[in-house]
Formats: C-alpha cells, structure tokens, sequence
C-alpha cells in the first residue's frame, strides 16, 4: 500500500471509506441549522464581493512578484524545508527545517508570510478582523481568510518559492534553551508536503526521502516534551504519536521565542495569550474527582504540583478512565484570554510568556503578531482586537460543540462527515451511518 493510501485509510477519508451519503431532505435541515448558528453566533458565511476583489488580485503575478522581493529577504531556497498536516488540509501555512551541530540544534520554523498580501490599508485586513478566526465544523468550514489567497500564494506548498516570516533558533543542546532567536522575512520552497501517517512512515524507512530529517527531528521534539511535563507543563493526551509531537513542540517552540522576544528584547505590547491557574480549591477538587475513579490512582509525590499529578495518573491510568481524568481537568481550568501583556502567564503550559504566530491564516491573534514583529508598531486598538480575538473564539467553540450535537441527534457521527466528507444521494440511497 502506498503512504498516501495508506494514510488515506487510516485517517478514514473518502478517498478510504467513501462519503457519508445523506438525504436531500437532511441536506437541507443541516444547512437550516448552520445558518441559525450562523445567525445566533454572528459568524458570517461568505465574504463580500470587495474582499473577494482584492483577494484574487494578490493572487496575480506572484511568482514575478516573489522573484523581486528575493533580494529582501534571507534566502533559504536551498534550505532542506517540509510540511506535515492532517491529508485533509487545505493550506499549508508552517515549515520546518533542522540541523544538529557540534554543540547546538539549530530548529528553523517558517510560518506562511501573510502580512505581504493582509495589511491594515487592505479590506482583507477588516473582514479578518471581523470573523478573527476559522470557524472548522464537520463538513464545513467558515475561512478567516479568502481561500483564494490562503490555499494559493500563502500555502507553502512543495516546490514553488514562497514568502514566509523565519524563527531561527539556536537551541543549547543540553537544555535546549535559547542561545539566539532570529525572526526574519525569508523565501523558501518546501521540498515536500507530508501528511502526518506518511510522516510517521518515514521515522521508520531508513532509506525514504527526509527519513534522517524526521528522525533527528522527532529526537529533538521527545525532548522538548520531555523537558515541557518536567517543568510543569500540562499534557492531557499522553498518547500523542510522534509526527504530531513534532509538530506541536516545534510550534509552541517557535510561539515562545517570538512573544519572548516581544516582551524582553524589544519591550513592546502583543497580542499575548494568558491563562489563569484554578484556585487551590477547584484543583482539589478535581484531583479528588480523578482520584475516585476506578483503577485510578494519582501518585503521593505528585500531589504538590496539580499539573504534574495530573501528567502522571493520565500515564498510568486505565484506557477508558482517560477522557474522565481530562474532563475533570477542563471542568475547573479558566478559559485562556488574549490580552495585551503576558503577565499572569500560560497556566496549563507553565510559560511565563506565551502567545501565537504560528497560524496566521486562521487565527486573528497571528495575523496581529506578525505585523507587530514586522512592523515594531501596535495597533492603536490592541485592547479591542484581543478581547475581539477571545470572544470570537469561545463563539466558534460553542457553535461548533452545538452543530456536532445536532449531527449526533440526526443519526450522524460528527468524526466521519469532518473525515469523508458529506454526499447528498437520494433518498433510498442515503444512508445515516457512522
């Protein structure tokens, strides 16, 4: 079997397990009950006809336009570069590279350069803005940005050059601090794009195409994660595989270095993502919660440091007592807020300094931190961006958590349509599975 046939089945696509087929009379009900949720949580579905415009237009002549801003930017085309996403991704906004030297890894991690074609003076700038995030329900998803422009000249697709925002990282190789943190405008070309199973593949066939990338890659990510529980980081999904550790301690790698950089070095306001710690009482509770459970139990030496214990009964604990302990957890943890300073930190993350860059085509709060790292210059309205960021984020959860119980209502498996896909057929042939 293939990689991508392979990963095909595994993931449970169309393209392995064909569509979830539904009724045109279903069709219409869940249309009805997108736009009401639509309506009620004032997401707007569709962009108008001007952003759309503008959007297209940035689109042309890019390739000659790429070409002239070369001599600009860092040059890092020669640079071995790939992405890793889920197969059903439909952009490809973060890169990595990576090298091990004598007394240091260096971890570059390119994030799509959106800000050269998305700026304050352009209408793309205000519908951003206005929806701050993409909506991803099963089946359907409402964009942030103009697919035109993010699934074309800012998706860092495989072998075409492409403008991005570089984090260079020189990282010490014993406790993989920061030697030095480098943030520039670059051009790269990916070599290739992976999906997480062919990712995953590659760790294990010595003589595939960036198998030793991945590999001393994945060594460097373990140890990230490692060093993170160490510190007191929260990790609720101890069971993660290896292509998507990567990714995620790349990221939150890459997201530290830069808000770290804003704050420390060149002293600025950002849009910062602060989380505050339950009380003393609330994380008692559910330390306590998890401790009933049966065949659960939280080591002595643990309970000092709530995260910790919750790191360690999550690794001993039965299977089916898993999804109790992280409910536990999530029923007492404050919701994490953007805010123009960091202070007050990442509680769950245990950072001191923590915010977002790393997914500028679908979070509003990237799109701001790239200017700002860009531009050294904080909107006048910071304040109001990030409470427009928080708030319009806790309303893309709530209305994706109530359309996935809606398709569970109507006899659907919200996994299966957001992996296959929908097919209206008609009715004798529709089938409510899943």
């Amino acid at each position: 079997m293939s990689d991508d046939a392979d990963a095909q089945a595994e993931a449970g696509t169309a393209e392995g397990q064909g569509s979830v087929e539904i009724s045109e009379d279903l069709a219409r009900h869940l249309e009805n009950k997108r736009e009401e949720l639509f309506e009620k949580f004032e997401i707007p579905d569709g962009f108008p006809q001007e952003v759309l415009d503008e959007a297209e237009e940035r689109t042309e002549g890019v390739q000659q336009e790429i070409a002239d801003e070369a001599d600009e930017r860092e040059d890092l085309r020669d640079l071995t570069t790939w992405t890793t996403d889920p197969i059903d991704a439909q952009d490809f906004d973060d890169a990595i590279s990576v090298e091990e030297r004598d007394d240091e890894y260096v971890l570059w991690v390119h994030i799509a350069d959106v800000t050269h074609y998305v700026n304050p003076e352009t209408a793309m700038w205000d519908s951003a803005v206005e929806r701050a995030n993409t909506v991803y329900l099963p089946g359907y998803t409402i964009h942030m940005l103009p697919p035109v422009l993010a699934e074309t000249v800012c998706s860092l697709v495989p072998n075409e050059d492409r403008l991005a925002h570089t984090v260079e990282m020189h990282l010490d190789k014993e406790n993989l601090s920061y030697e030095s943190i480098e943030i520039y405008k670059s051009v790269i070309r990916s070599d290739e794009r992976l999906t997480y199973s062919q990712a995953e593949n590659r760790l294990d066939e010595p003589d595939a195409p960036l198998h030793e990338e991945n590999v001393l890659v994945h060594e460097l990510a373990d140890q990230m994660h490692e060093q993170r529980k160490e510190d007191g980081s929260l990790v609720l999904n101890p069971a993660r595989d290896r292509a998507h550790t990567i990714i995620e301690e790349c990221m939150l790698k890459a997201n530290k270095a830069v808000t770290h950089t804003l704050m420390w070095d060149r002293g600025v306001e950002a849009m910062y993502r602060v989380h505050p710690q339950p009380s003393p009482d609330e994380w008692s509770k559910a330390l306590q919660e998890i401790q009933d459970l049966d065949g659960v139990s939280i080591p002595g030496s643990t309970w000092d440091d709530p995260r910790k214990a919750v790191n360690a009964t999550l690794e001993e604990a039965p299977g089916r007592q898993l999804d109790k302990i992280q409910w536990a957890v999530m029923k007492v943890m404050p919701r994490a807020k953007y805010m123009n300073d960091p202070f007050g930190g990442h509680h769950a993350l245990n950072f001191e300094i923590y915010g977002h860059f790393t997914s500028p085509i679908r979070r509003l709060s990237d799109l701001i931190n790239h200017w700002i790292v860009y531009q050294n210059d904080v909107p006048e309205n910071l304040i109001k961006l990030c409470d427009r960021a928080s708030d319009k984020q806790k309303d893309a959860e709530q209305c994706e958590r109530e359309y996935k119980n809606f398709l569970q209502e109507v006899g659907l498996d919200p996994m299966a349509v957001n992996n296959r896909g929908i097919e209206v057929v008609d009715d004798d042939k529709a089938e409510k599975t899943l």
